[in-house]
């Protein structure tokens, strides 16, 4: 238990420096998009390993280390969140945040082997320590509908409804709720990124008209031309929202090309921002706005 190739994540545990290096390797050997997203996964989860080897029974990883676990969009922290339900003690230690939670104001499942706090209970959690913001952000991330290979969405594979996000805010009184009935007002299903997110709060409060978010485009026939950010069918508009690696694929890059070839073909005009227009907040809103009106939008009317 003393040996030089063994860390000492928390007390009583131990990982092998070869499983570190490996992780590592992993995480550096990961170019795809949302690698960042995914090593903060990797990490959340090789810590909650080792934790839960050595912590009592009915410890369950919680608030911002659960959101991370599954992927959503919150800030890393150095410390994994674990909580327990009452009357257990709050779990203590170097390196955990420990809590204790009252059984209804949290519910627990099994994500890959770990014990968490599901989506909605998770978001809930987090309305003390997110600004209104960034609990949109993550609720939006977790009410997405995502799609399989063939672009077929997939409601079952949500993380929660918007029913259940605000079941979450009734279970009881909690730290934020506040902000967290203001944040689920904004909540929308089909931003699939926080970039996409972001543009859609920025254009609703500038006043720009509400688009259809994850949106099919067809031709006159019905053939699926391809599914967009955003789109404001009146005026035969669609946004996209561009990764880094629409530019560093050579696949993306072409297979970009064809499908807004297709869309102009169609009637559609096409708004390609980048996260330096959105984050730059007022730029993304006013490249969009002009394209509207051109397009026969009126902002007085």
């Amino acid at each position: 238990m003393r040996a030089k190739d063994l860390d000492r994540p928390f007390h009583g545990a131990r990982r092998t420096v070869a499983d570190i290096s490996s992780e590592q390797e992993a995480i550096a050997g990961d170019t795809a998009p949302l690698a960042i997203t995914r090593s903060d996964t990797r990490r959340v989860r090789a810590k909650a390993l080792s934790f839960l080897q050595v912590a009592a029974p009915g410890t369950f990883v919680c608030g911002a280390s659960a959101a991370m676990l599954r992927g959503y969009p919150v800030a890393t922290s150095s410390e994994l969140d674990v909580a327990v339900v009452a009357p257990r003690r709050a779990p203590k230690g170097r390196g955990v945040k420990g809590r204790r939670l009252e059984p209804h104001l949290v519910e627990v499942e099994v994500v890959d082997g770990i014990p968490a706090s599901t989506p909605a209970s998770t978001w809930a959690m987090l309305g003390r320590d997110l600004s209104l913001r960034k609990l949109i952000i993550l609720g939006d991330a977790i009410v997405r509908i995502p799609r399989d290979e063939r672009g077929i969405p997939h409601p079952e594979r949500a993380g929660a409804t918007i029913d259940q996000l605000q079941a979450a805010i009734d279970a009881g009184s909690r730290a934020g709720v506040k902000k967290l009935r203001a944040a689920l007002d904004r909540i929308r299903v089909g931003c699939s990124s926080p970039l996409e997110t972001e543009y859609r709060l920025d254009s609703e409060d500038a006043g720009l008209p509400e688009p259809e978010l994850d949106v099919d485009i067809r031709d006159a026939r019905g053939r699926r031309l391809g599914i967009s950010e955003f789109a404001y069918p009146r005026y035969g508009v669609v946004v996209e929202i561009e990764g880094d690696h629409h530019r560093s694929s050579k696949q993306q890059w072409n297979r970009d090309l064809q499908k807004y070839r297709d869309y102009a073909n169609a009637g559609w005009e096409v708004v390609r921002l980048t996260a330096h227009d959105i984050r730059t907040r007022r730029t993304a809103v006013h490249i969009v706005r002009g394209v509207l009106i051109r397009r026969g939008w009126r902002p007085d009317l």
